[in-house]
């Protein structure tokens, strides 16, 4: 004799929910440890690569490629950028270094090691930030779109539009690849989004409101924006524009809402 078994419905639906149908998971932060940053660094691209963190600043005659010591902020090599040129996202692919400009529409290819140049490429539209997964350059413009390009050639591949509930968002900004998710800045906020790469749908928000205090604050302080991963260590690393700290931050799981 077989036994029918009834799984609720409810059930069914659940199991075959994929991550990008699953509810938007909130987060909030803990600080675990607070570092030394240049106040002065208009921060554009970031990113921790075997013990340090290389970063990319802005403004046309304050542009530059850094390789910064970690724990004390110190600056230990510097590339200064043409002063035509606002310096935006950065990102490592073998032994380079790749880096975007704001509204020029062109980049720079440097030897990682030594900051040289050597060569200089062309893209349209602005450039406002980089990561890669291992296989591929993901690269954000200011608009909803995230490009996927060829690490060798820099050649356009795919586009994915970033959607939260439906609907676009502007404004992606600063982005790294963590486990399997870009996570983004989203420019003006202290958001950071976590998105599915495949759909372009969001599936986590990050708050970080609070992070750098009033006291750190002054005139010339603007926003969130910076984020690198030591994949090793499993640490995340978040800073902003011209602040004076850079955080490693430990995110925590929001209450669902009721």
């Amino acid at each position: 004799m077989k036994i029918k078994i009834l799984i609720p419905a409810i059930a069914l639906i659940a199991c075959a929910c994929t991550p990008s149908q699953r509810p938007v998971i909130d987060y909030g932060y803990e600080v675990v440890h607070t570092y030394p940053h240049d106040p002065a660094a208009f921060t554009e691209g970031l990113f921790y690569l075997d013990g340090f963190l290389y970063e990319s600043t802005g403004y046309e005659g304050q542009s530059s490629v850094r390789k910064v010591r970690l724990e004390t902020g110190e600056i230990l090599q510097k590339h200064d950028l043409p002063a035509q040129y606002f310096g935006e996202g950065i990102v490592n692919w073998k032994q380079r270094l790749i880096q975007l400009t704001y509204k020029t529409q062109a980049g720079f290819v440097y030897d990682l090691a030594s900051f040289g140049v050597e060569r200089q490429f062309e893209y349209p539209g602005e450039g406002w930030a980089m990561t890669q997964d291992g296989k591929r350059i993901l690269m954000s413009d200011g608009t909803p779109e995230i490009r996927f390009w060829d690490p060798e050639t820099l050649k356009e591949l795919r586009r994915i539009t970033v959607t939260e509930e439906s609907y676009p968002v502007k404004n992606i900004n600063e982005l790294e690849w963590i486990k399997g998710e870009i996570y983004a800045n989203v420019w003006t906020t202290d958001r950071i989004i976590r998105i599915d790469p495949e759909s372009g749908k969001v599936v986590g928000r990050i708050d970080l409101s609070g992070i750098l205090s009033p006291a750190d604050r002054d005139g010339q302080t603007d926003v969130l924006n910076g984020i690198a991963y030591d994949a090793k260590l499993d640490r995340i690393f978040v800073t902003g524009k011209r602040w004076p700290k850079l955080f490693e931050i430990r995110l925590v799981k929001k209450p669902a809402a009721q």
